[in-house]
């Protein structure tokens, strides 16, 4: 990304997500809420939330505001809104979390909390919608990774609508029939909006210019991409007119079905055309990020074979919690973990030796990453979700606990290497920089202006 310019606040988006990522996994662990509790239970729902606001949210919040200026190639609109949205994030969400807590009978339950924790999210995920699609709407023409997020701002903003209605009902500030008709009726749909809508089709955005960029491939639009991106908005369309009629009294099941096979179908024309990228790469050698997240992609694919298998067996409720979870940790996490591995070095490449390029000596990104031993801890990562999906199916809640360690553990050792890249501690001596001490300043912006 030649000239690229740095988001002051991503990496404090990135270590915020992480935390929550390990406040989550360690929760499952302990045996706090699903699978101890139905899925529905206010403790599985505090674990949910941490899980898909506070990790899965933020991460991707941060990697937007990095990567949407290199997509659109323009500066981001409202930069100065990017440190706001983290705080009313980090405000609300504890707010939620302990609205659900009061709602398990866990600590006192104050209503108001998860109405104000709703707002505050919504005031957050707003203003990150500002600053997306602003700078998105000076891109013209649309490039195909830019036409994907842009899609993915559509359900981002009904999700937050939808869960700020929920709040509503759930505290007991309304008894709209409507709303109560909501809350027991569009759950899936709010979940599938959420994970699917808008971090999924975002994903996929992200990842056309991500992996044509470190493949070295040509990056051009396929027939299938077009396809994809109809397929998605059919999808997206459809789950939302579900929505409206449990809103509206009239529950139905089938627009989340038919939202989810023709999601399965654009899965399949995705692995399809990251093959295609694959094949056409001109670098030879592939880098851990890229195998990181090639394993994820398999796994997005596996989720709709276990879906279509547990249809045809006459079992899909049974499935659907272990294929969300392989969702969850498999598809979304496993291709966040890679993503983060490469964009941290290089984030911290570009603010330490990019300005000093052509002056000195500099090292290579890679030479800030271990990639012998990280690989150990993707390889644990991965077999560790393959195996807690696996003893999901089979209700081995002991075993459930086992896998979901080994994914914690997997989890820290990554992120011990997004601090060891960080502090310039893998650099070799040659090339380290003098002043490497100012990488101490881990998610911190320097505030000294270079490479913003």
């Amino acid at each position: 990304m030649p000239g690229a310019t740095l988001s002051p606040w991503t990496m404090s988006y990135f270590a915020t997500a992480l935390v929550c990522l390990v406040a989550g996994l360690a929760l499952t662990i302990s045996g706090f809420g699903y699978p101890s509790a139905p899925i529905d239970d206010p403790a599985s729902l505090v674990i949910v939330h941490l899980i898909a606001i506070g990790w899965l949210g933020l991460l991707f919040a941060g990697s937007l505001l990095q990567f949407v200026p290199v997509i659109a190639s323009q500066q981001l609109r409202s930069p100065h809104l990017a440190l706001p949205a983290l705080l009313l994030t980090m405000i609300g969400l504890p707010l939620l979390l302990t609205g659900f807590l009061g709602l398990a009978d866990i600590v006192p339950l104050w209503i108001w909390m998860l109405p104000a924790g709703g707002l505050l999210l919504t005031l957050a995920f707003a203003g990150l919608c500002w600053m997306v699609a602003g700078t998105l709407a000076a891109a013209r023409p649309y490039s195909l990774p830019a036409k994907f997020v842009a899609l993915g701002c559509v359900p981002l903003i009904a999700t937050v609508l939808v869960g700020l209605l929920f709040s509503f009902s759930l505290s007991g500030l309304t008894d709209d029939p409507h709303l109560i008709g909501l809350l027991l009726s569009a759950g899936p749909a709010h979940a599938y909006l959420g994970l699917f809508g808008w971090m999924t089709i975002t994903a996929i955005g992200v990842s056309y210019r991500l992996l044509t960029m470190f493949l070295l491939s040509p990056e051009r639009t396929r027939g299938t991409s077009r396809a994809i991106g109809w397929l998605l908005a059919a999808a997206l369309a459809t789950a939302g007119s579900g929505i409206f009629l449990d809103g509206a009294g009239v529950p139905a099941d089938w627009p989340l079905y038919l939202a989810i096979a023709l999601s399965g179908l654009a899965a399949l024309l995705y692995t399809l055309d990251i093959h295609s990228i694959f094949r056409a790469r001109k670098r030879r050698s592939v880098e851990l990020n890229v195998m990181a997240s090639l394993v994820a992609i398999g796994m997005l694919l596996f989720c709709f074979v276990l879906l279509a298998a547990s249809v045809v067996v006459g079992n899909p409720a049974g499935m659907v919690m272990p294929v969300a979870y392989l969702f969850t940790f498999g598809w979304l996490t496993g291709l966040g973990l890679g993503q983060l591995y490469k964009i941290v070095a290089f984030m911290t490449w570009l603010e330490f030796y990019g300005p000093v390029l052509g002056r000195t000596a500099v090292p290579r990104v890679q030479d800030l990453v271990n990639e012998r031993r990280a690989s150990l801890w993707f390889a644990l990562y991965f077999t560790a979700t393959a195996t807690a999906t696996a003893v999901l199916i089979l209700d081995m809640p002991d075993l459930f606990r086992a896998a979901a360690f080994a994914q914690l553990a997997a989890v820290c050792a990554l992120a011990f290497e997004f601090i060891q890249a960080r502090r310039l501690a893998m650099v070799p001596a040659a090339t380290r920089l003098p002043s490497a001490v100012a990488a101490r300043r881990l998610i911190l912006p320097s505030f000294n202006g270079r490479s913003r």
